[in-house]
């Protein structure tokens, strides 16, 4: 009755499934740092410095109840919901 309430995730290899068969995995902030020259404030901010922005944001999510596939989708965190990825990152 409150389906639309849910958020509702698409697993790359599953489909689109209820977003209580995931885990969240943070929001996706690019290629991780290279190690040498790499200090411990600079790791600590890539690790746990999050945007937090209201609106789109690419997001990691682990398929846990399901294939098991960590894989990134898009959602505008300000409506809970999965959209389609912006043009300029297809």
């Amino acid at each position: 009755e409150n389906a639309e309430l849910a958020l509702l995730i698409t697993c790359p290899i599953c489909g689109k499934r209820s977003g209580y068969e995931f885990r969240y995995g943070g929001e996706d902030k690019g290629a991780r740092p290279e190690e040498e020259g790499l200090t411990p404030r600079a790791w600590c901010e890539y690790v746990h410095m999050n945007r937090c922005k209201a609106g789109l944001q690419k997001e990691w999510w682990y398929h846990r109840d399901g294939c098991g596939l960590w894989f990134t989708a898009w959602r505008d965190t300000t409506a809970n919901r999965e959209v389609p990825p912006p043009q300029e990152d297809v």
